[in-house]
Order: C-alpha cells, then sequence, then structure tokens
C-alpha cells in the first residue's frame, strides 16, 4: 500500500501555534471534537513533535508515523478507564502528548523531566512500563482477563498496541499463543510500517507484507455468525469450531492461510494507517466484541516529514535537526575518537579475514552494534534473527558446535532477555561465543529500562564464563582477539558513546586472562580498582588530588572473571584501603567480587565500592547520571578524601 510523501508545513497558529493541539489538556478534550476535526489535530500533532524533536531529540520517526491511530484510540476508547499497552514506545510521544505532558514534553529525556517511554509512575494514562519488545500481548492479555473478573470492570476495554518488528520476538507469539485460550476482550493493533530500527527480517515480515483480507468476507462472517446463533444453531461454547470451520472457507477462497485466525484471533485489514477517519469507524465497530482480535495497520515510518520517509533508518532517533531543511545539527567530530561499536565492528572485520570461522551475529541492531560492517565484506557470515535475543544466543551456540567462533553483538539491557539461552546453551556446554555487550553501563536520556548496569552482576556467577571489560580500544581489540584464541565462552562489554583515543588500530595480540595491569604506584595506602572506561574518570580524580598533596595507587583490572588474584593480593598487602569503580551496580558487580576475595583472604583490609545504588536510575546525560551515582571523577575524588581522612 503505497503512501504519498509529504511534509507538513511548518507553520504558527493561535497563541501557541499548534491549532486544535492548543487546546487539548487530556483525552476527553480529544473526544469533544468532530470527527472530521481529527485530521486536523494529526497535523497539529506532527508539527509540535517536529518543533519540539528538532531541538531536543528523541525517537522521532516511530513517533511520527503511529500519530492516528494514537488519536483514533484516545477519540473511541475512554481512557484511562480503558487500557492502552504500548509495545517499547518509541511509537507512543502523541500518546503523551495527548495525555496531559504537552508541556512538559519539551524537558522529555532531560534528566527531571518526563520519561521517553511510557510509565506508570509518570501517568495513570501509561498503563505499563515499556523500553523492550514484544512484551505488550503478554502484559495486555494480563490485564484484560484481569478486568473480566474483577467487579465494576467487566466492561473496561484493553488494546495493545505492537508493532511489524516486535511482533516477531519469542514473547509475542507466546503471548498470541495465548490469547485465545481464555475468555477475554483484547485488541491487538499491528502497526505494521514495514521498518524496525534497521530492515526487518524473517518470515513474518515477508507473510505481513502481502497480507489481504476482504471487508466483504468479515461483513458476510459476522452475519452468519449472528444469525446461526439467534437460531440456537451455534453456542459460545462452539464458536471456536465455527471459527475453524469459516477461516478454512476464508483460506479455500483466497489461496492463503491467515496466522493470526489459525490461532483463533479474528483478523482485520490490511487497512491504512493514516486514514484517521476510518481507523474510528473501524474501532468502533469492533470495539465491543467479547473476542480478541487484531487489527492490522499499514503506516509509514517517519510519517508527514520527507526525508524521514525517505531514510527511516537515519532518522529512527536523528538528534538535533533544522526542521525547516531536515538537514542535522552535527558537533565537528572529525577529531573525535570513533565510538566504541565502531572500533568492534572494524575490528570483527579485521578478525573475519584472516579467520573464515569467524562469524557475526545481531539481534535486530547491525548499524547499532556496527555489525552493519561485518555484514557488508561477509554477507554469508553474518546474521541479523531480528528482535530475538534468545534465538541469538542459542543460534550462536549452534554456530560453535559445527566449529564456528560467533561473536554476538546485543546491547546490554537487550541481552537480559537471553539469560537461559546463556546458561544453558552456551555456558555449561561450555562453548566459545564471544558475547560482544554494546552500550554497558549507563546510556543515557533513555532511561530505565535501557541501562546497561545489570551485565557484570548477572553474569560473574555464570561457571566457565570469562567476563571483561576494557578500558580503550587497543584493549578491547586485544580482548576480541584472546577471544578467538581461547577456548569456552568469553563476554566483553563496552559502553555506548566516543571511545579514548585515535590511534588505536594496532597490531592485535593476545592477553593474558585473568590478568589486570598497573597503570601507575605511588607508594600511596589507597588503591584504585577500576574496571573498563571507569578507569579515565580515576586517573582525572587522581590528577586533581596529586594538586591536594593525596597520593593514591591505579589499577586496570580488565577481568571480573577470573579476577586476578595475584595482583590483588599485591594491592591488599601493601594498601589499607581499596577504592573500586564501576559502570554497573555495585550489588553483585566487580566491587563484589573483590569485597568477597578481601573477606576470605585480608579481612581487616577496608574496600569502598563505587557504582550505581540498588535502585533504578532514570534519564539524563551520561555525565548528570554517573555523578549523581557517585562514580564520576567527582566521587571517586571524594571517597577518595574520605579514606584519607580515616587513616
Amino acid at each position: 500500500m503505497k503512501q504519498e510523501s509529504v511534509n507538513i508545513p511548518i507553520k504558527t497558529a493561535g497563541k501557541s501555534g499548534y491549532g486544535l493541539l492548543d487546546n487539548i489538556s487530556q483525552p476527553s478534550d480529544v473526544r469533544k471534537l468532530r470527527l472530521d476535526q481529527l485530521p486536523e489535530l494529526c497535523s497539529d500533532i506532527r508539527r509540535f513533535l517536529i518543533d519540539h524533536l528538532s531541538v531536543n531529540p528523541g525517537h522521532f520517526a516511530s513517533s511520527m508515523g503511529a500519530v492516528e491511530i494514537i488519536v483514533a484510540l484516545h477519540y473511541v476508547y475512554d481512557t484511562p478507564s480503558d487500557h492502552l499497552f504500548w509495545d517499547v514506545g518509541h511509537q507512543a510521544y502523541a500518546h503523551k502528548i495527548l495525555t496531559g505532558r504537552k508541556e512538559a514534553f519539551a524537558n522529555q529525556r532531560k534528566k527531571g523531566g518526563i520519561s521517553g517511554f511510557p510509565t506508570p509512575l509518570e501517568s495513570e494514562y501509561d498503563t505499563f512500563t515499556t523500553g523492550h519488545a514484544s512484551n505488550s500481548i503478554s502484559a495486555a492479555l494480563g490485564r484484560a482477563i484481569a478486568d473480566r473478573n474483577t467487579p465494576g470492570k467487566e466492561n473496561s476495554k484493553t488494546v495493545a498496541i505492537i508493532g511489524d518488528a516486535s511482533i516477531s520476538g519469542g514473547l509475542a507469539f507466546e503471548g498470541l499463543n495465548n490469547v485465545a485460550n481464555n475468555a477475554n476482550n483484547l485488541l491487538i493493533i499491528l502497526n505494521d510500517n514495514e521498518m524496525s530500527i534497521d530492515a526487518n527480517v524473517g518470515g513474518l515480515h515477508a507473510y505481513l507484507s502481502e497480507l489481504s483480507t476482504s471487508a466483504g468476507y468479515n461483513k458476510w462472517r459476522a452475519r452468519l455468525y449472528n444469525a446461526f446463533r439467534r437460531k440456537g444453531v451455534v453456542t459460545e461454547e462452539g464458536k471456536g469450531r465455527i471459527q475453524r470451520f469459516a477461516n478454512s472457507v476464508k483460506s479455500l477462497v483466497s489461496g492463503k492461510q491467515n496466522i493470526f485466525e489459525g490461532l483463533n484471533i479474528r483478523y482485520f485489514g490490511p487497512f491504512d494507517g493514516h486514514d484517521v477517519i476510518n481507523i474510528v469507524k473501524i474501532l468502533n465497530d469492533i470495539k465491543d466484541m467479547q473476542t480478541p482480535r487484531l487489527l492490522h495497520l499499514h503506516t509509514v515510518k517517519g510519517k508527514g516529514y520527507k526525508q524521514a520517509e525517505e531514510n527511516p533508518a537515519k532518522w529512527h532517533a536523528p538528534g538535533l535537526f533544522d526542521p525547516e531543511t531536515g538537514e542535522k545539527i552535527c558537533k565537528d567530530s572529525s577529531n573525535s575518537p570513533l565510538p566504541w561499536q565502531e572500533v568492534f565492528g572494524r575490528t570483527l572485520v579485521e578478525l573475519a579475514k584472516n579467520d573464515d570461522r569467524v562469524m557475526g551475529v545481531t539481534a535486530a541492531m547491525p548499524s547499532g552494534t556496527s555489525i552493519s560492517r561485518m555484514l557488508s565484506e561477509f554477507p554469508d557470515r553474518t546474521f541479523d534473527v531480528g528482535i530475538s535475543e534468545g534465538h541469538a544466543v542459542t543460534f550462536s551456540a549452534g554456530l560453535a558446535t559445527g566449529g564456528k567462533r560467533p561473536f554476538t553483538a546485543i546491547y546490554s539491557t537487550f541481552l537480559q532477555r537471553a539469560y537461559d539461552n546463556i546458561v544453558n546453551d552456551v555456558c555449561i556446554q561450555g562453548l566459545p561465543v564471544t558475547l560482544c555487550i554494546d552500550r554497558a553501563g549507563i546510556v543515557g536520556e533513555d532511561g530505565v529500562t535501557h541501562h546497561g548496569l545489570l551485565d557484570i552482576a548477572y553474569l560473574r556467577c555464570i561457571p566457565n564464563l570469562k567476563v571483561a571489560a576494557p578500558a580503550d580500544e587497543e584493549t578491547l581489540r586485544n580482548l576480541m582477539y584472546t577471544s578467538l584464541q581461547s577456548d569456552g565462552p568469553m563476554a566483553i562489554r563496552y559502553p555506548r558513546g566516543k571511545a579514548t583515543t585515535k590511534e588505536w588500530e594496532t597490531e592485535m595480540k593476545q592477553i593474558e586472562i585473568g590478568k589486570g595491569r598497573i597503570i601507575n604506584e605511588n607508594d600511596s595506602e589507597i588503591a584504585i580498582l577500576t574496571i573498563g572506561p571507569a578507569l579515565h574518570d580515576a586517573k582525572k580524580a587522581q590528577k586533581n588530588l596529586e594538586s591536594q598533596g593525596i597520593k593514591t595507587d591505579l589499577y586496570d583490572m580488565i577481568w571480573v572473571k577470573p579476577l586476578d588474584t595475584s595482583l590483588l593480593k599485591k594491592i591488599a598487602d601493601s594498601h589499607k584501603v581499596i577504592i573500586t569503580v564501576e559502570d554497573g551496580v555495585k550489588t553483585g558487580g566487580f566491587g563484589t567480587a573483590v569485597t568477597e576475595w578481601c573477606r576470605d583472604n585480608n579481612p581487616d583490609l577496608k574496600v569502598i565500592v563505587l557504582g550505581a545504588p540498588d535502585s533504578w536510575v532514570k534519564h539524563g546525560t551520561v555525565s548528570e547520571l554517573k555523578h549523581e551515582c557517585g562514580y564520576d571523577a567527582d566521587g571517586i575524588e571524594n571517597a577518595v578524601i574520605t579514606a584519607q581522612s580515616g587513616l
């Protein structure tokens, strides 16, 4: 279904400049509008999004593409008494704007401002916390059944809004498989824009691209069923049998089988997801059905902004841009180090050129992880499995059993979804899979659902798994090379953002597993032990402390597991205080590992652990959040001064 590419004109109208939107403060205001006013409201919302996201970056293309769906939902449904469950939440900005957060939107994703994702902590209109894909159907089904079994809430409606990329995830399939097992009124809206962050992959995407259903057939089916029911030919208990019979007739006539109706989920569509008036009519027609159903809507990612429509991947989260021209406003990065993921991607290609066992695997993030470089050079040895992190890990394990050496690049927060696969399919078997953990640590504005703060804690307890964190590009390259030369699984974690130096493409060499390095020793009683890029904050703190006459010794441990116990013994024998620093949770992390060793080997040694607290870290810039958590250069300096005063 081809959509016309147009630009929404940037203009001002009225006191605030956004037409009908200026008078909308909550969904009940939307419901006061005439049906024929809704297209104008959609246009006003898009102008609002363009103006605001051009100066305060966020997820642009997804939210531009879902405007009509959101307006129609709040027009038809009695939110918040009726419940909307968003999948991921990239698409939900218009929902936030219409539900009392229009004025606060200028500070969304900023520290102290509203989140970039739906969260019940922020609004009663946000039924469920989102941030990870494919969970909306399961969560919405639970709420639909809960309301059905709660006196006074039996008539509440529940809607799950899920994208075509998210519906390919394993949890979404589990939800779909269970939707028809219990009586419920769940409506699933499939927002099908044929695009995720990168191009969609897999058989389900191809199926959705061709799926069609006759509106006449749906009317015929409904009339036939109601007639049979009035005459007592079919009862509610026999409904499943007639559904299966009707599905068979439809498959025979159309020559196609419908995967959703094969699961006893009524299917409607596909329809134009930008025809807000028609969406309202369809929603009104199917709103009161007491059966699970799916409404398939075709949308265009970036709708209303030509540049985003033509290149939705680059406009997923474009950063600052000129709203008039679409030109991105970028800082001069010609003299800046490369991003960490780019170092990884280039190094992976180098390894693959010299070793045909090397394979690249990612889960819907080829460009985000820079595994796209491997995909370009070695397409037959690179695999994007879509939003299926568990499958990515087990698939990698399968590759390893065949003598291959997979490097599996997944964001830290998303790797959590594959924990069982890491344990049972990789580590119990001791398979040589290298987990390349991108976006480890604080990630910034995406906030609580996207921080990669838990991976050290949840990985270091797994037998057979080596866990390392490089402080610089050279060490990242050497760790990747070392993993290729070693047996068994290894996890390498590195953060979001720029690395540290421009001259990093040195010859790779194997480094000793479980061996840290001495950065400097100044005959101090206080030792600072870091893991990963926290080393650079420690260097800044050390320099500031030297100007105050306070000496410290500094060590880059590199390995969380196995710990360098020989270096630890040397440190413990010559210091009174150890301060550990990590870009991860303190509970169960690197500092805990050091504390456990000291407890067993030198219990009188004082250990101070710096890292993320045992509470959820919200959104803000990386520097703001690290400062708040107390493990930036200032936090390290304060910890040393406090320790020094106690000696």
